[in-house]
Formats: C-alpha cells, structure tokens, sequence
C-alpha cells in the first residue's frame, strides 16, 4: 500500500478497556484487517492505538473497538488524524 493510500489514526479508549482483553481483541482484529499500528494500556486506565491502512479498513476496526470483546464497556473515544505515521508492521501490542 502506497502512503498516499494510508490514512492514520490516535485513538484512545476509556471505560471497561484493561483487564477484559481489549489489546488481545484489537491486534487479532488489526491483523485479520492487515493493518498497521499498536496498542497499548495506559496508567489511566484508558488504552491507546495507533492504526494505519486503508481508509475503510480503519473505520471497521475502529467500529471493532467502540464494541470491543464481550467483557469490555466503552465509555468515551478520542480520534484524531495525524499526518505523519509510521506505526510498523504487524500490529502489535506494547507494553
């Protein structure tokens, strides 16, 4: 995939997002989607991610997350679009 292909997003996720197997959740579906990036817990309790790849592809996985695995509850989500990204391959989660 060309760049000029690639949109890249910073998301952060709050509510129920640690201790359910929100990153677990977010890499199996990040690589299944073939997408770029990473995600990780947050002191705060909140997770973030770095996701990189073709538009409608982002936007699924990020549909993916506002549901998240069944034991997750997501309260609030924060998006922003960033201009320069280059998240590596494959997903991965950080620690």
């Amino acid at each position: 995939m060309s760049d000029v292909d690639k949109i890249c997003r910073h998301i952060y996720l709050s509510g129920r997002v640690q201790g359910v197997g929100f990153r677990a959740f977010v890499r199996k579906n990040a690589r299944l989607l073939d997408l770029e990036g990473w995600v990780k817990n947050l002191p705060d309790g909140r997770v973030e991610a770095i996701v990189a790849g073709p538009e409608k592809k982002v936007e699924k996985l990020i549909d993916l997350m506002r549901d998240g695995p069944d034991l997750a509850r997501v309260s609030d989500i924060e998006i922003t679009t960033m201009e320069v990204c280059n998240p590596g391959k494959p997903f991965a989660i950080k620690y």
